[in-house]
């Protein structure tokens, strides 16, 4: 469920955002007690990650297939409905076209009309760079805490690595606090297990009131305080998802829908997003500032999304769905 609520929160953000309503005030507060759930998806990674052992080749292939071709085709769908409307429409959108810069997927890891693939590839590089790490500097694994430092003096240098590297310490991090609360999970009875999420939670309710802080991974991108928001970080994304597995709650369906097809939505949404604004932009109607157009938008991603997804799925270099091959 938290995981469907991770994508509600990124297309939520990605539509107000394409509608210029980020300034409202009840949405800036939500996105500062939200700002976690991006994290999530590494920290989910690891918690449920079984292995990264084995054979390099064999592994780096497998995580090539399942992550960088669905980053290529979606970020090339991505362009196509972009570039599509600049050049189909140039008296329209002339000035975006001259602000285009073949350098910037090199810079960013984003491509035109579908920016948030920049995740398909920093993920793939979390699991090469663990494994790597596991495998030949297993000594040294008690670092990785000291991750996000990294990502932090990255930022401050101006982020120099091109393809949105300085995240990736970041995602390590994530990733490896998810392995390691799963050990916990695993040696801690049940019940001091619950305590302790519910503690985290409690902190967290403190900490991001009164230390607040955040990280930008898309951008590698630190606001306010940045030991606030790794500790804030840690404190949500283990005392949530605690509790969410160790307490009989009930499910939301239709937010348990979202998270089992998470990729469907997530590579999704953005070139729906344009061919909407976009779209009205050729008929002279535009978005910005108006909610109808906001709510509206939401809407026809995940009704579009949910009713393609079991097309999207059946297609591998589409979905990453590629079948497991066993090593014998």
């Amino acid at each position: 469920m938290l995981c469907g609520l991770c994508i509600v929160r990124m297309v939520m953000l990605h539509v107000v955002g394409m509608c210029h309503l980020r300034g409202e005030f009840w949405f800036q507060k939500l996105m500062a007690w939200t700002f976690f759930l991006l994290c999530f998806f590494f920290f989910k990674a690891g918690y449920f990650n079984k292995t990264v052992a084995g054979s390099t080749g064999a592994f780096v292939r497998d995580k090539a297939l399942r992550l960088l071709i669905p980053y290529l085709a979606w970020g090339l769908i991505g362009n196509a409905v972009y570039f599509s409307f600049l050049y189909g429409w140039p008296q329209l959108f002339g000035r975006t076209l001259r602000q285009v810069q073949w350098i910037h997927l090199w810079q960013t890891s984003q491509f035109y009309g579908n920016p948030p693939t920049w995740f398909l590839f920093s993920f793939f590089l979390m699991y090469v760079i663990v494994h790597l790490w596991r495998r030949w500097m297993p000594r040294v694994n008690w670092l990785w805490p000291l991750l996000p430092a990294l990502s932090y003096w990255l930022w401050t240098q101006g982020n120099p690595l091109w393809m949105s590297l300085g995240n990736v310490p970041m995602a390590v991090f994530c990733f490896e606090l998810g392995h390691w609360w799963h050990e916990a999970e695993r040696h801690l009875p049940r019940g001091w297990f619950v305590v302790l999420s519910v503690l985290l939670v409690v902190l967290f309710l403190y900490g991001n009131r009164h230390w607040h802080g955040e990280c930008d991974m898309a951008l590698n991108k630190w606001v306010q305080r940045p030991w606030g928001a790794v500790v804030n970080t840690v404190c949500a994304v283990c005392g949530l998802s605690g509790l969410l597995l160790s307490l009989p709650l009930r499910r939301v369906p239709v937010f348990g829908f979202i998270g089992e097809h998470s990729m469907v939505f997530f590579v999704m949404h953005y070139p729906i997003i344009y061919l909407y604004y976009m779209g009205l932009a050729v008929c002279h109607v535009g978005v910005r500032g108006h909610w109808s157009h906001a709510v509206g938008m939401l809407a026809i991603i995940f009704v579009v999304c949910a009713l393609l997804v079991p097309r999207i799925e059946r297609v591998p270099w589409l979905s990453g769905r590629f079948p497991k091959k066993v090593e014998s």
